[in-house]
């Protein structure tokens, strides 16, 4: 796992900049037991509001174990405009969801490589994943934001050109896929291993393999707000702050513990990130600050929102909320990316190709050939002698 290739202008295994991945359906098929019913509401501290977490040997919340977003493919970032304020779907068109999943698990576990597909056992009726604002669309951006817009937030799933490493995102390159990025679902790779001791907690991504060291303040606080709508005001921890000069890719993260929540506050990001899937699309600012909660709510469940601060780039604070779970058999494995990395070499050698191609037809007076990204299945546009694919949902900022 972890080899990205890239063969023409524009390719590469990478989530196209600003979209989610959506299970649409390779062919509907009847779920599981377990799919047919909303994951949501078989959690055990839905069916039990008096549910307890397990606890530490030191006496924290247990978060420990490997987890994924693998369920969350279906759903999308922003709410479609259908669903208004509402949070989950209907009956009705959660059939419809759970039976398009189904035939996308069937697909890519009896079709597909390993490498295409990775998709979940149950599936959630959350209509997005954007659940502040109440419309569960992305607040607009402000003209700093949007000056901050260029091709190469789509990196090579972008219109390129390709020149140098700056048209590349840091996940072309290896390097990093930011927090939000890191968890948020994409093709494959959505593992995240949690490790507690009494003094951290760890949490180590698939894909890329950032890891996070986040120290815990050893003082248990009362909940502050409500960190089940992830608007919960919080405190910066007893921790001297390292300064304003010290910037990281991840941010400088404290934790803390509210009853049986943990909450992690992160400052002193660089602006080299995105907050969309594999931290591919515009990139916030070096001002911004995120807040999560993780929740256990099963035994094979944690409940995770993300609110994200940044009025240099965003004209309004939002929130997002996905459910983390446990999946059978699931192992976390080596992402060798940089030692199967071919994204920015093949990108750069096809701009060049191409730079020639265009010299050559209009030495001949022909008409400029079109740019190609070679990445069609990826895209949803049709591919000759195969079904459509549609492996992408609604937009994102």
């Amino acid at each position: 796992m972890g080899m990205r290739t890239s063969w023409t202008v524009g390719g590469a295994l990478a989530v196209l900049a600003g979209t989610m991945v959506a299970a649409q359906g390779f062919g509907s098929q009847t779920p599981t037991a377990l799919r047919a019913i909303p994951a949501e509401t078989t959690a055990a501290k839905a069916k039990d509001p008096n549910w307890k977490a397990p606890k530490t040997a030191w006496g924290h919340p247990n978060l420990e174990g490997v987890w994924t977003s693998d369920d969350m493919r279906s759903v999308q970032m922003s709410r479609a405009p259908q669903y208004g304020t509402r949070e989950l779907l209907t009956p009705e068109e959660f059939t419809r969801r759970a039976s398009g999943d189904e035939g996308s698990r069937d697909r890519a576990v009896n079709q597909e490589t390993i490498l295409r597909n990775e998709f979940g056992v149950r599936t959630f009726g959350y209509t997005s994943f954007v659940v502040d604002p109440p419309n569960g669309q992305m607040p607009a951006m402000t003209a700093a934001g949007r000056a901050r817009a260029a091709n190469r937030d789509g990196g090579t799933f972008g219109p390129g050109p390709f020149n140098d490493f700056e048209d590349f995102t840091l996940y072309d390159r290896c390097v990093t896929r930011g927090l939000v990025g890191s968890i948020l679902p994409v093709l494959y790779g959505n593992g995240v291993r949690i490790l507690q001791t009494p003094n951290e907690v760890v949490l180590s991504y698939e894909m890329v393999h950032d890891t996070r060291i986040i120290p815990i303040d050893p003082t248990p606080r009362e909940p502050q707000g409500r960190p089940e709508q992830g608007r919960g005001t919080t405190s910066s921890g007893s921790r001297a702050d390292v300064g304003t000069a010290i910037k990281q890719y991840m941010g400088r993260s404290r934790g803390h513990f509210e009853g049986d929540t943990l909450v992690i506050e992160t400052s002193h990001f660089t602006d080299r990130t995105s907050i969309g899937p594999n931290g591919n699309g515009t990139r916030h600012s070096d001002r911004m600050k995120i807040t999560e909660w993780l929740t256990r709510i099963d035994p094979e469940m944690i409940d995770y929102r993300i609110r994200v601060e940044d009025p240099l780039t965003y004209t309004a604070p939002f929130t997002l909320r996905l459910t983390i779970t446990s999946q059978p058999g699931y192992e976390m494995y080596e992402y060798s990316c940089h030692e199967g990395n071919g994204a920015v070499k093949y990108a750069l050698s096809a701009e060049r190709e191409y730079d020639r191609k265009v010299a050559e037809a209009k030495a001949k007076g022909l008409p400029v050939p079109p740019r190609t990204m070679g990445m069609e299945v990826y895209t949803g546009q049709a591919v000759e002698g195969r079904e459509e694919i549609r492996e992408f949902g609604g937009t994102a900022r």
